[in-house]
């Protein structure tokens, strides 16, 4: 049962993350096609996407499970994702170019780290699940 029920976890993170991805894709498009410069239209499309990815991954991949910090913590490992994110994104078009396929490979390598390190972040801080004594005790 355990098993079946961290499956649909991690089914439900990578259908949120997906949707996050896909937000983050549409807004960084329409705001730069509006005249934000790129640096910026890159981290306001990444917030769009993290604060959807925080409610969608409390309510629908991880249920109630939070800690009275989640909050904290998920601000904590998304800042340091959005760093991660608005730096890969510059890193790799300053390497590689500015045209739109330049653009595309930055986005998916700046999207790829942030997703990595989030995923990391959120499965052991922010909505990890808390042992319970009798969990501790199953373990022994």
């Amino acid at each position: 049962m355990a098993r079946e029920q961290h499956l649909k976890s991690l089914l439900r993170f990578l259908l949120v993350g997906g949707t996050a991805v896909v937000l983050d894709a549409v807004s960084y498009v329409l705001l730069h096609k509006a005249g934000v410069p790129v640096d910026a239209a890159k981290a306001i499309s990444f917030l769009i996407g993290a604060v959807f990815a925080y409610f969608a991954n409390w309510r629908f991949t991880f249920g109630a499970r939070r800690s009275r910090w989640s909050e904290v913590l998920f601000v904590v490992v998304y800042a340091l994702a959005l760093g991660i994110n608005v730096a890969a994104n510059a890193g790799v078009r300053a390497w590689l170019g500015t045209s739109t396929t330049d653009a595309t490979i930055a986005f998916l390598v700046a999207t790829g780290l942030s997703a990595a390190w989030n995923f990391v972040g959120m499965s052991l801080f922010v909505f990890r699940r808390e042992e319970s004594s009798v969990d501790h005790v199953a373990q022994r």
